[in-house]
C-alpha cells in the first residue's frame, strides 16, 4: 500500500492490538510493543536438535533427547517452533485458524521467520510447502490456514512456495483424545505426492500451524522422503510445552 494512503487510513481507523485492544504502536502489526514482550515464545535453545522437545540442560548446542537417541526420532530432520500454545497466544492462533483473523499474518510471519533463522538455516532450504488439510476441513473453513503462513515464510526467506505437491488423502480421526501411539497410527498413509520431480534431492520446509506430538509432520516428512526429498525441515507456529490434546471444538466463530 502507498505509505501516504496507509498513514491516512490509520489516522481514520487506527489498528488495535489483538491482545489489549489499545492502539498498536508497531507499524503494520497487530500486537503492540508491551504485549509483544508477554508473548510466550517457544525456547529456541536447550531443545532436542531433531524433534524440538524442550530439554532442561541449558545446552545451546545440538543435543538429542532420549527418544531420538534411542531410535524413536521423527522422519523430519529438524523442527522449529515459534510460540507456545498457551494463554493469549493460543487464543490468537485459534482465532486465525477458525475465525479468519488474517490481519495477524504479519505478526505470525515475524515469529516464524525468527524461529527458522535460529533453528533451521533457511539458506539451505530449496522449497517451502504448506501442511495440507483434508477436504472436509477446507470446506468448513473455506481456506487452508497453513497455506497463508507458508506463503509469508517463503517470501521472507526468498524461496518458492508450492501448493500443489502435498495432498491429504482420506479422513483420519481427529487427533484430539488419542494417545501418542494412536496419533502416529491415525495419520499413517494419509499423504500423497504430486510432481515428485520437484522435490527430488532437495531440502523441503513444511510449514504447519500447531504441532503437538509431531505425528502429522513426521508422516508428512516420511512421504516426502519416500518420493525423493533429501531433507525435510518442519516449522510450526505454535506448540504446547507438553504433548497435550488440543481440542478446538469449543472455538466459536
Amino acid at each position: 500500500m502507498i505509505p501516504f494512503l496507509q498513514s491516512a487510513l490509520e489516522m481514520l481507523w487506527p489498528r488495535r492490538c489483538e491482545v489489549c485492544a489499545r492502539p498498536c504502536d508497531r507499524p503494520e502489526r497487530h500486537v503492540c510493543s508491551d504485549c509483544l514482550m508477554r508473548i510466550p515464545f517457544y525456547p529456541l535453545h536447550g531443545c532436542c536438535a531433531v524433534c524440538g522437545r524442550i530439554m532442561d540442560t541449558g545446552d545451546h548446542g545440538d543435543v538429542l533427547c532420549g527418544e531420538c537417541r534411542n531410535g524413536a526420532r521423527p522422519h523430519f530432520d529438524r523442527v522449529a517452533n515459534a510460540i507456545r500454545f498457551e494463554d493469549e497466544a493460543r487464543r490468537m492462533v485459534l482465532d486465525y485458524k477458525f475465525n479468519g483473523h488474517f490481519w495477524l499474518l504479519d505478526d505470525f510471519a515475524d515469529w516464524l521467520e525468527a524461529a527458522a533463522n535460529v533453528r533451521l538455516n533457511p539458506a539451505s532450504v530449496d522449497l517451502v510447502l504448506p501442511m495440507p488439510i483434508t477436504l472436509c476441513h477446507r470446506y468448513d473453513r473455506g481456506f487452508n490456514q497453513c497455506g497463508y503462513l507458508a506463503r509469508e515464510v517463503a517470501k521472507r526467506i526468498r524461496r518458492k512456495c508450492d501448493y500443489s505437491i502435498l495432498r491429504r488423502t482420506g479422513t483420519p480421526r481427529r487427533q484430539a483424545g488419542l494417545r501418542r501411539e494412536e496419533r502416529f497410527a491415525n495419520v499413517a498413509g494419509t499423504f500423497d505426492i504430486r510432481h515428485s520431480e520437484r522435490i527430488s534431492g532437495r531440502t523441503i520446509l513444511v510449514v504447519d500451524d500447531v504441532m503437538t506430538t509431531g505425528a502429522t509432520l513426521s508422516e508428512c516428512a516420511k512421504t516426502l522422503k519416500q518420493a525423493g526429498a533429501w531433507r525435510v525441515f518442519a516449522l510450526s507456529l505454535a506448540r504446547p510445552i507438553a504433548d497435550i490434546d488440543i481440542d478446538c471444538s469449543a472455538v466459536q466463530a
